[in-house]
């Protein structure tokens, strides 16, 4: 003070051993003595009175427009796998150093370049991170000096200027890397002008609320701390090697120190990044500064991050699953061979029926000849419009058996859509039966066969008839033609062939495994392609298939008790169906069979409870363009995440970038499938077709990939872990849904201006879908509720005659506007959050005693604070899940079954309760009538 300096305590303090704090303050001082305060120090406050000169809107445009083009924060720690720590510190460090000749070669590169080899370590940083996220634009924070030139003196005066700053990349793969490289360069120097702007007011005009933008920063020290020194040391003080130890509050910290070798440094949390994975992070980061280096020309999109040596681990090794098998054979010979060695054996139970293969192969033989005699042959298709039954399996094998292809048709399907697909698959026969003989309108020209009435099928008038046909198959002719969601608004057909189907059978057949012994139960609708495995893998295993309803199916009670008395062993389901089950105390049946889920991705929640009734649980993966299941993984109580697995036999799996490139491990691409798995395409759809099946570029055999959409990534040992999709199809209940489909069908209503669906996760872990509407008629924003509400109704009921029931937002909401992106594009991250107070009715209190218990039962089930009478059950978040919980909580409380299918139909709080008071009654006079029969019989008793 009485020198008239200003020593202000910075983050940057050196520590010598042996000096006190007084030393070192005496050091500073006589480092500045002969020079003027004004230019040795100047005042810190100098710099505060310049802060305050600064315009904030100048640098709020520039970091707006900065950061317009940044979706979504750019978080490493969520784009690698994740890993399990136990030992040691919890933070880590790396260091690498790159060789003299290899840091000339960038320092003369960078010069060449007219750049700064900070530069190119954050281009080099910025590719990373794309690659590892998968995001178009990505951010991490850099620090900068921050000491504005204009201020005289800056450069000598002690203060805390340092900041930390976001530096964004949009990675276009059409530039090559010196172009690159110049828009990195030119974006830090337009930077410099605003780089005394603190990071929190950044953030705030990012939009992203309290959201870190990056968990990653890089550190670039360009200064020689240890030469800096000795140049102003007293004499007699020599330094030898320095070292400096930093700590930042990002887990990911880089330190780049460029002097006659490059060398980086890592620090970061070992919580949150793996060892293994950040010593793999720094090499490819040396890896791909030395490409740049070499290929200034090349695309960015040509870069791929997997060094040549890993190359033949990941192609080759991971993919090496060739299984021989008849490539020609098909599910109808190797049934028949079946039915050939074990006539007697079990093959199909429903309800009180029970057919024998034999029984089975004769009365498909049946049919069979008489769909042939009808003109049935090779990749002719069938439509088959039947409930559940084993006539169902009789008339499935038959058409095989002719030579054809089914086409399933579900009878819960609303008309159009049903006309739809018999329309576009070009049918002429329709197998279906009495019951369903008006639920379509069969075009001119389609003949329709009642199997519950057509003769010759339950007894032959002829031994030949009893035969098995000789038809000649090529493993390419079509097994089956199964419709699916298309995100153009109308469902797309998957044509299947009889090779890939008998490919995965067989492999399924070995693992997880079926034999003779077993009996699997078949809960799915014929519709949703899982079907296939539960009725053909057992019959070319010469396993029981155990066949339910479609009521049963909904009903976890009864799977349970179907599945006790048929002496299941195993069971395929959804996710959602095996959390219906947990729910409903199934402890039993998971402890005694062998679990399979797929079709959406297991919860981990979901997973645990799993386990910890069973072990033996598997999780199945593939899309139906690829033959229902590609890849497989074991879970157990040491393996508990539910990853896809690896490839089951003869299939390939490939994790690429946008160019086709290999990615390596830890790194998020889009997941392709190859190899015997990959189907025909999409019927009479060559254009689609040509869109997602490609030549594969690993394989000199001629063969193609799928390309699946879903975004995955290698872990170290080969297993491949599921991240989410890079387009706007969801799985709700593991049916598969494109919502451009549904958007579609909204934008076709004259009422509608502009609609968006997304799946909308609830608190309970599952997903629903829910409907924005912009309305044509913007006097409905204001108008009163039971307007608003018949609006979204007549909306939902053209919905239901146009789409599957599981396709049907079950929450709508209106909106004046959508919102945007700074491009222009539909902003679903940006559409509000809903809850169940945007779908509750008008309050109308409980009265009754069952009323108010119930409304109790619905605000815990659903997690709610309010139910009124008029509240609708599905509307404020109920699902199938929610609902079987429902019914325990009421049989709990109450004393009261429900049945699970009437539920259905009486869905608000009213409905509800009169549909259990009109129950009690009943049970009341049936409690009367018992009495009465007692009294009777009493009387006819000498007492």
């Amino acid at each position: 003070e009485e020198s008239g300096y200003h020593l202000i305590y910075t983050n940057h303090h050196i520590l010598m051993d042996g000096w006190s704090s007084s030393q070192l303050f005496g050091e500073v001082l006589q480092r500045y003595q002969g020079m003027s305060p004004a230019i040795a120090m100047g005042s810190y406050r100098d710099y505060l009175a310049w802060l305050q000169r600064q315009d904030d809107s100048v640098s709020q445009a520039f970091w707006t427009a900065q950061l317009s083009v940044l979706e979504e924060p750019t978080l490493l720690s969520g784009a690698i796998p994740a890993i399990t720590q136990t030992e040691g510190e919890d933070w880590g460090e790396s260091h690498y150093t790159l060789g003299r000749k290899e840091s000339l070669a960038l320092s003369e590169f960078a010069k060449a370049q007219k750049i700064t080899a900070n530069t190119v370590l954050q281009a080099a940083w910025l590719l990373l991170l794309q690659r590892y996220t998968g995001q178009d634009t990505v951010a991490f924070g850099a620090t900068v000096a921050g000491r504005p030139t204009e201020l005289p003196g800056v450069e000598q005066q002690l203060g805390l200027f340092i900041n930390t700053l976001p530096v964004v990349g949009e990675i276009d793969g059409t530039d090559s890397v010196a172009e690159f490289l110049n828009k990195v360069q030119e974006q830090n120097l337009a930077l410099r002008e605003h780089e005394h702007t603190p990071l929190y007011e950044v953030q705030r005009w990012s939009g992203q609320g309290g959201t870190a933008l990056f968990d990653t920063i890089m550190v670039f020290e360009n200064y020689p701390i240890s030469e800096a020194l000795q140049e102003s040391a007293p004499s007699g003080l020599v330094f030898g090697e320095m070292s400096n130890h930093e700590q930042t509050n990002y887990g990911f910290t880089l330190m780049v120190n460029l002097a006659e070798q490059l060398s980086l440094g890592c620090r970061y949390d070992r919580r949150q990044f793996g060892d293994d994975i950040v010593t793999r992070v720094m090499t490819q980061l040396v890896d791909t500064v030395q490409l740049f280096v070499q290929y200034p020309n090349q695309q960015l999109g040509n870069f791929s991050l997997l060094a040549q040596a890993n190359a033949p681990l990941i192609l080759d090794s991971w993919n090496d699953t060739d299984a021989s098998y008849d490539t020609s054979s098909s599910v109808v010979t190797l049934f028949e061979s079946q039915a050939k060695q074990n006539p007697d054996s079990t093959a199909v139970v429903f309800e009180d029926e029970s057919l024998s293969y034999g029984e089975l192969n004769l009365r498909a033989n049946r049919l069979a000849h008489q769909l042939r005699a009808r003109g049935i042959g090779p990749d002719a298709l069938v439509g088959i419009l039947l409930e559940r039954s084993a006539e169902m399996v009789v008339g499935l094998l038959a058409i095989m058996k002719a030579g054809g292809a089914y086409v399933p048709l579900d009878p819960e399907f609303p008309q159009d859509r049903l006309a739809y697909m018999v329309e576009a698959s070009g049918l002429k026969l329709l197998l279906s039966q009495t019951s369903l003989n008006n639920s379509i309108p069969v075009p001119e020209g389609v003949e329709t066969l009642l199997l519950d009435t057509l003769p010759g099928v339950q007894e032959a008038s002829n031994c030949s008839e009893e035969q098995n046909l000789s038809i000649s198959l090529d493993g390419q002719n079509l097994a089956y033609v199964i419709y699916t969601s298309g995100s153009t608004g109308k469902p797309k057909g998957v044509s299947v062939p009889h090779q890939t189907l008998v490919n995965l059978l067989l492999s399924m057949g070995k693992q997880p495994g079926l034999q003779s012994s077993d009996r699997m139960l078949a809960l799915t609708s014929l519709s949703f392609d899982i079907a296939a495995l539960e009725l053909y893998l057992p019959l070319i295993t010469g396993a029981g298939i155990v066949m339910v309803t479609r009521e049963v199916s909904k009903d976890p009670r009864q799977i349970i008790e179907v599945a006790a008395q048929s002496a299941v062993t195993h069971i395929q389901a959804t996710p959602s169906t095996w959390k219906m089950l947990v729910d409903a105390e199934a402890s039993t049946l998971l402890s005694t069979c062998t679990l399979l889920t797929g079709g959406e991705a297991l919860p981990d929640a979901l997973a645990d409870e799993m386990l910890q009734q069973s072990d033996c649980l598997w999780n199945v993966y593939g899309p139906t363009e690829t033959t229902i299941w590609s890849a497989v993984y074991r879970l157990d109580r040491d393996n508990r995440k539910p990853y896809i697995g690896g490839p089951i036999d003869n299939t390939s799996l490939y994790v690429l970038d946008d160019e086709f490139n290999p990615q390596p491990v830890g790194v998020t691409g889009e997941l392709y499938i190859g190899g015997d798995g990959v189907t025909r395409g999409y019927y009479g759809r060559p254009e689609l077709t040509s869109e997602r099946f490609l030549a594969n570029p690993f394989s000199q055999q001629g063969d193609r990939l799928y390309r699946t959409g879903d975004l995955a990534r290698y872990r170290p040992d080969g297993i491949i872990e599921y991240i989410g999709r890079s387009d706007f199809q969801v799985k709700v209940r593991g049916y598969r849904i494109e919502l451009g489909e549904i958007e579609t069908q909204l934008h076709k209503q004259g009422q509608v201006q502009d609609a968006a669906v997304v799946a909308h996760e609830s608190a309970h872990g599952v997903y629903q879908l829910v409907a924005y509407v912009v309305p044509i008629e913007k006097a409905l924003l204001n108008a009163d509720e039971q307007a608003r509400l018949d609006y979204l109704s007549s909306l939902k009921a053209l919905l239901q005659n146009a789409l599957p029931d599981y396709m049907v937002p079950a929450q709508m909401l209106l909106l004046d506007k959508m919102p945007l992106t700074p491009n222009g594009k539909l902003d679903r991250k940006a559409l509000p959050k809903v809850d169940a107070s945007n779908f509750q009715k008008t309050y109308e209190a409980p009265a009754t005693e069952l009323e108010r218990q119930l409304a109790e039962i619905w605000q815990d089930v659903l997690a709610v604070e309010q139910v009124g009478l008029n509240d609708n059950f599905f509307e404020l978040g109920g699902h199938s899940l929610l609902l079987v919980r429902m019914v325990s909580a009421v049989k709990q409380t109450l004393g009261v079954e429900l049945p699970v299918s009437e539920l259905y139909t009486s869905q608000n709080l009213k409905e509800l309760s009169n549909l259990i008071a009109a129950s009690e009654e009943g049970d009341e006079e049936d409690d009367y009538d018992l009495i009465a029969d007692v009294l009777d019989e009493l009387e006819d008793i000498d007492v």
